[in-house]
C-alpha cells in the first residue's frame, strides 16, 4: 500500500487583491522527512504554510495534509498536526510550565512536559509568565507546545530565529529526534546552514512558484570553489583564461574572488590561480577551498537584491 505524503500541493494559487502571493505552486513533502521551504521575503512561503494549516483557503489548486483537506477535514487533522508560530499564540500571562502541562493534558500520549523543559533549557523559567520570557525562551516554549502531543506532522516557522548557538543546537537535536521517531517536519527558515544540516528535501520558492527542489546534495552538486581576497577590480577575464576548461571566475563582493569548477578543486587549479596571481603581482589572502553551499544556490536562484 502506498503511503500518502505528509503534504501534497498541486497548482496552488492565492491572491491578495490583484497580487498573486502564490502563483501555481506544486510541491510534495514525504513522510518521516524534514522538508525545508526556502525563499526570500514575499516569496509566498507563509501564505502556503497558512493554507496547509487550514488558516486560509486557496483560490485555486489542491492541498492535502496527511491525505486530508486542511479546511474541510480540520477537526480530524488538528490532533495529528503540530504548529509552531514565529510569534504569538500563547497567552501573555501563562506561566511556562503550567501552559505546557495544560497543552499536554489535551493529548492522549504527550511527551513529558518536564522532559521538554529540560531539553530546551527552560527548567529555570517554569513559573515565569510568557510576557517576561526572553525572545529566545518564548521561541523555545512555542516549539515545545507544537511537539508535546507527538504529532505526525509539525510545521515549524523560523524555529531558531533569535536563538543563541546553544539553544539553536538544542532545537536542531529536537527536530532530528522528531524525524527519527517517524514524524514529518515542514520547516521554513532563513538560515541556510540550518536547512542544509536538517533537511532531507529542500524546496526553493520565489514569486509564488517553485524554482528548485531536491536534497541539499542534489542542489549544491559536486562543484568546488577556491576563494581568496585581493584588491578590488582584478581582471577576472584574464584570470579565467589562465584556468582549466569549464572553470568560472567572479568578484563578489568587491575584493572577494571565487573560482569555481564542476568537480573538486585539484592541485592543478590551485597552481593555476597562484601562478596567475604571481604573474600579475596580486597578493591572494585568505585563500581557501570550499564546496558550493546551499546559500550559494539560493542566491543564484533568487538573486541578491534586497526584498521588502
Amino acid at each position: 500500500m502506498t503511503t500518502v505524503p505528509a503534504v501534497e500541493i498541486n497548482g496552488l494559487v492565492k491572491h491578495y487583491g490583484r497580487a498573486a502571493a502564490v502563483a501555481g505552486l506544486s510541491l510534495r513533502a514525504e513522510r518521516s522527512h524534514v522538508t525545508a521551504i526556502l525563499g526570500p521575503n514575499g516569496a509566498g512561503k507563509t501564505t502556503t504554510i497558512e493554507i496547509c494549516e487550514g488558516y486560509r483557503r486557496p483560490d485555486q489548486g489542491t492541498v492535502r495534509v496527511l491525505g486530508l483537506d486542511p479546511v474541510r477535514d480540520g477537526r480530524e487533522l488538528r490532533p495529528r498536526v503540530g504548529v509552531m508560530l514565529q510569534s504569538g499564540g500563547i497567552p501573555t500571562a501563562a506561566r511556562a510550565g503550567e501552559y505546557l502541562r495544560a497543552m499536554a493534558s489535551f493529548h492522549a500520549n504527550p511527551i513529558d512536559p518536564a522532559l521538554l523543559l529540560d531539553r530546551l533549557g527552560l527548567n529555570g523559567c517554569g513559573r515565569t509568565p510568557f510576557r517576561r520570557l526572553s525572545g529566545g525562551q518564548q521561541q523555545r516554549l512555542s516549539l515545545a507546545a507544537a511537539v508535546i502531543g507527538r504529532p505526525e506532522l509539525v510545521f515549524l516557522d523560523e524555529p531558531t530565529a533569535g536563538l543563541d548557538p546553544q539553544a539553536r543546537h538544542a532545537t536542531w537535536d529536537l527536530i532530528s529526534g522528531l524525524r527519527a521517531s517517524g514524524a514529518s517536519v515542514i520547516l521554513t527558515t532563513h538560515y541556510m546552514e540550518e536547512a542544509e544540516r536538517l533537511a532531507d528535501q529542500v524546496t526553493v520558492v520565489d514569486h509564488g512558484r517553485l524554482v528548485a527542489a531536491g536534497t541539499p546534495a542534489q542542489l549544491t552538486g559536486t562543484a568546488g570553489q577556491l576563494r581568496f581576497r585581493a584588491e578590488p577590480g582584478l581582471d577576472t577575464d584574464s584570470l579565467l583564461a589562465a584556468l582549466p576548461p569549464a572553470s568560472a571566475a567572479k568578484e563578489s563582493p568587491a575584493g572577494y574572488y571565487v573560482v569555481e569548477v564542476h568537480d573538486r578543486v585539484d592541485p592543478q587549479l590551485v597552481a593555476s590561480v597562484t601562478a596567475w596571481c604571481a604573474e600579475h603581482g596580486v597578493l591572494a589572502q585568505s585563500l581557501r577551498i570550499e564546496s558550493r553551499t546551499l546559500e550559494d544556490v539560493f542566491l543564484e536562484l533568487t538573486g541578491r537584491e534586497l526584498r521588502s
